[in-house]
């Protein structure tokens, strides 16, 4: 298995949250098995609000990164515009994940905001003057993602946080693929908005959570109850915000040593596949600035959807970019803006990942590779 940025599996202490609270009754009922489904949700919260660097009251249990990402970049970007005569300005990367693209794009196609995009260097971070530059006196939500889903870059949120913190222009990070191996902590990094998604770092599908920092101005996407400050209304889903606490929890304690382990691994696999003719490492250069997770190459003369299938075969389940953009015929945006060239390939590794495995996958692609270019049409490149 080497598509853990795509989906990790649920960590046992998930399994156990979420088996103990499945049954759960309503956690805003105010009968005892009420109450007592509330203090599972509530629990989760402070457990969260530990791990990610924040006040429980900061954090918003949503359905994954995706509505996280949603919550941040509409909500904060409506409050700016009831706020305003004329439209706000937001500044995104050319980088970021669909969730936090689709809809700054979304807005400035319906004349809510003024959208900037941020080039990225073509290792895939994005500098922080460069995102500082784009800033104006009428922005407000700059959005640079913590890692990058594809690529693995790590961008210097604590460095552009600081800075956006001292002209008073609100950041929002999109923290999903940093939780497992990063040291996330919003308040260190001085973030007012950020997001999670749990299946990530070993909670179920289904949910995540956003940090919306006390007092931000947040319009909410969906209106009822006035669960979670009347920012996310809807029944508390009492055992997947158990299971994303007791994750998140695990993932944290486990952190420091899994990032050792899985930078030797991405290493090893690095080095068995760059020992290939026609393979080249993309991302960052330097591993402080890549995620320990990560590996992702170009393959020159080599058809992506014949290795894909062969390594499916094999059992060896990657990535061509990223899994939510998964159907698409031409290359990511991500890799688009970073000028990547060749077929790509994406290999990430996650907590169960073994030696094994990493030795398996490279006897099958040290077969595989030269095979298919050998396969190929005369003189025809892919």
């Amino acid at each position: 298995m080497f598509d853990h940025a795509a989906s990790t599996p649920p960590r046992p202490e998930a399994r156990a949250a979420l088996s103990q609270w499945l049954a759960a009754a309503n956690a805003s009922a105010t009968h005892a098995a009420g109450q007592a489904a509330r203090v599972a949700v509530e629990e989760a919260r402070e457990r969260a609000a530990t791990a990610l660097g924040c006040s429980p009251h900061e954090v918003v249990f949503t359905s994954g990164g995706t509505e996280a990402d949603n919550l941040a970049v509409k909500g904060i970007v409506w409050a700016a515009r009831e706020r305003t005569a004329g439209r706000p300005h937001l500044v995104v990367t050319a980088v970021e994940h669909a969730a936090v693209r689709g809809p700054a794009q979304w807005l400035a196609q319906r004349g809510d905001v003024e959208l900037t995009e941020v080039a990225p260097d073509p290792d895939g971070r994005v500098p922080v003057d460069r995102v500082l530059d784009a800033v104006r006196d009428d922005t407000c939500l700059v959005s640079v993602m913590a890692a990058n889903n594809e690529l693995g870059a790590v961008n210097d949120v604590a460095g552009l946080g600081a800075a956006l913190r001292e002209r008073g222009v609100a950041l929002h990070t999109d923290a999903v693929q940093a939780v497992a191996t990063l040291d996330v902590d919003a308040a260190a990094w001085q973030v007012d908005a950020l997001a999670t998604s749990g299946h990530k770092f070993g909670a179920p599908q289904g949910v995540g959570a956003a940090v919306l920092r006390r007092g931000l101005p947040v319009v909410p996407l969906s209106h009822g109850g006035g669960q979670d400050r009347g920012v996310r209304s809807g029944t508390f889903a009492a055992a997947l915000d158990a299971a994303y606490g007791a994750a998140l929890e695990a993932a944290v304690a486990d952190r420091p040593a899994l990032r050792e382990r899985l930078r030797r691994l991405t290493d090893r696999l690095a080095d068995g596949l760059l020992a290939l003719d026609g393979v080249t490492r993309n991302g960052p250069a330097d591993p402080a600035h890549r995620l320990a997770s990560h590996l992702h190459v170009s393959l020159d003369g080599v058809d992506g959807t014949a290795l894909l299938l062969e390594l499916d075969r094999a059992g060896i389940a990657v990535s061509s970019g990223s899994a939510c953009g998964a159907g698409a015929a031409t290359a990511s945006h991500v890799l688009q803006a970073c000028g990547v060239a060749g077929t790509p390939v994406r290999m990430t590794l996650g907590w169960t990942t073994t030696e094994a495995e990493v030795d398996f996958a490279l006897d099958v692609l040290t077969e595989v590779v030269p095979r298919l270019r050998t396969a190929a049409p005369f003189g025809l490149e892919f």
